[in-house]
């Protein structure tokens, strides 16, 4: 699913301490199929090599008007580069650079391709908090919005300078889906909700200790991006993880417990279109917690536990309208247990992956899937794929129910 396949995106890099994010929209554009090159200007440098950037996009990254050579010097025609992208994307775009765009003062290559420009130009301002509020800044902002532009909103949050408030760039996520949005105004998912659950849940034995498994939500945050580039509005309900997420379309529940997802799923489950149970739950639980900690003294300790809620047969048996895909994870019997899954939780789907496969499964950054259809049991299996590009493969496989 290359939301970005053919298109030809430019780049342009302004010197603010923000450009260090742009490896990182590079490889995400290049990752949904765009072909991306790189204009930057001189001082943009000095937080981001040029070498970065080539290796990451095979192709020459210009910094200025002369590709010196003593011999033949070439002039890097900046009306080539403006007609060649579909996209011209500016980011970060800083105070100086917003200055310059908005009042036609034309002093490096990354502004003669702006001047130059007939394909939509995307400015994601970064700066620090006073200085984005300032009525000079907004005032320019105005301006290249009233020049047909498209001006991304800023982040909120911790600022290089140690304050805190408006004024970062978004994160390469957010504006790699406006770019996404642009393209596709009609995305697949839009005006749909998709619930997800993801990583472990833990269960507390004393005030210090819990039992819990190895999930790390990275499968699960994969499907909330993915789903949230489809136009979806995504309800994310994770239990302790260290994936971070932050984009629009993206609802963040914390949880802990496997009573507290329950609780939180049941909040939400019955108006959503699409359910992913991408979560871990523990299976069982202790029957009591210690209110103290458990002394190391202890010759014997014994615990009795009880099973947990069953989420994935709640979400079954109160099956509307949803579609609803479950995950299992096997080491024996693969595919005889993921179908009888099927069967008796009332699943339109499975994604089955297996601790056989090298590189799969829990806390890995690749994972290894076969995805069962609930209507015939007709499967397809892929190989070993990082968990991003499984998580494409598992909403076309929805897609296509």
């Amino acid at each position: 699913m290359n939301l970005l396949s053919g298109k030809k995106i430019l780049l342009g890099i302004s010197g603010g301490i923000a450009a260090y994010k742009t490896p990182l929209i590079v490889r995400q554009l290049i990752k949904h199929g765009a072909e991306v090159r790189v204009v930057m200007t001189p001082t943009s440098k000095d937080f981001v090599t040029p070498l970065t950037l080539s290796t990451l996009t095979k192709n020459p990254v210009l910094s200025s008007f002369i590709a010196t050579d003593l011999d033949n010097p070439i002039w890097n025609d900046h009306v080539e580069l403006a007609m060649w992208s579909d996209i011209y994307l500016i980011a970060p775009a800083t105070s100086k650079t917003i200055s310059s765009m908005a009042n036609g003062i034309c002093n490096n290559l990354l502004l003669a391709v702006y001047f130059s420009s007939k394909s939509p130009v995307f400015i994601a301002p970064a700066m620090d908090l006073d200085m984005y509020a300032h009525p000079s800044n907004q005032k320019n902002l105005s301006t290249l919005n009233s020049f047909g532009n498209h001006v991304l909103p800023v982040g909120e949050g911790k600022l290089a300078s140690g304050l805190e408030g408006k004024g970062r760039m978004l994160e390469p996520e957010e504006i790699i889906n406006y770019i996404i949005g642009y393209f596709h105004p009609k995305q697949p998912l839009k005006d749909q909700t998709v619930l997800i659950t993801a990583g472990p849940t833990y269960e507390s034995l004393d005030p210090i200790r819990f039992i819990g498994n190895n999930s790390s939500g990275k499968m699960g945050f994969s499907l909330a991006r993915i789903a949230s580039s489809l136009g979806a509005k995504v309800i994310l309900i994770s239990g302790p993880s260290n994936e971070c997420i932050d984009l629009p379309l993206v609802k963040l529940h914390k949880v802990t417990t496997s009573d507290e997802m329950f609780q939180t799923l049941k909040r939400y489950y019955a108006n959503v279109d699409i359910a992913i149970a991408a979560a871990a739950v523990s299976d069982f639980k202790p029957k009591y917690t210690n209110k103290h900690k458990i002394k190391k003294d202890e010759n014997e300790i014994i615990f009795k536990f009880e099973p947990t809620i069953d989420i994935l047969a709640y979400m079954g048996k109160n099956k509307i309208n949803q579609l609803l895909i479950g995950f299992a994870l096997e080491t024996e019997q693969e595919i005889e247990n993921a179908i009888l899954k099927i069967k008796n939780k009332n699943l339109d789907g499975i994604v089955l992956n297996s601790l056989k496969d090298h590189g799969s499964g829990f806390s890995h950054n690749t994972n290894k899937i076969t995805f069962i259809r609930g209507s015939d049991f007709d499967l397809k299996s892929y190989p070993l794929k990082s968990k991003l590009e499984c998580a494409k493969i598992i909403f076309d496989q929805i897609l296509s129910l």
